[in-house]
């Protein structure tokens, strides 16, 4: 069995996926690890029932809030160069901070992975199970990122 991991970094390295996800982060308020645990999920036959896409939109909430978004923070501000700040050590430090951000998303797919129940069935519509997902995480479900971010799965 394939853990949602080694899912998720094998999703994000298909063509055009970075950039679907990077939009729905950064243009639709969505957190990227929860939306590939949803298309994990559906494409592995695991139903996520309203109870556990709270628990997951939960477990988003509070890693993003005290762990990854803090991080992302750094990391992004770190890209620039900083007066008196040698370049090669802003890039040094920036880079582990790309690390442990890299860290603590692994263990938030790896928390959300454990939400998840056992596989009861055939693969799921991938756009389907976002839009479920996305409605659970905010107000607004941004159809068309989605839609774009199925197809790249898919492909």
């Amino acid at each position: 069995m394939t853990t949602l991991w080694n899912w998720a970094v094998a999703a994000y390295a298909k063509p055009g996926a970075r950039e679907a996800c990077l939009n729905l982060q950064d243009g639709h308020d969505q957190n990227v690890p929860y939306l590939l645990w949803a298309a994990w999920a559906a494409e592995t036959g695991r139903k996520l029932d309203a109870e556990t896409l709270e628990a997951g939109v939960d477990t988003a909430r509070a890693w993003d809030g005290a762990a990854v978004r803090p991080l992302r923070v750094i990391r992004t501000t770190l890209k620039k160069p900083i007066p008196d700040l040698d370049d090669a050590a802003r890039e040094a430090v920036r880079e582990q901070v790309k690390a442990a951000e890299l860290q603590a998303e692994r263990r938030l797919l790896e928390g959300l992975e454990a939400l998840a129940p056992a596989p009861e069935g055939p693969a799921r519509p991938l756009l389907q199970a976002l839009a479920e997902a996305a409605r659970a995480f905010a107000p607004v479900v941004p159809r068309a990122a989605l839609d774009t971010l199925a197809a790249t799965l898919s492909a």
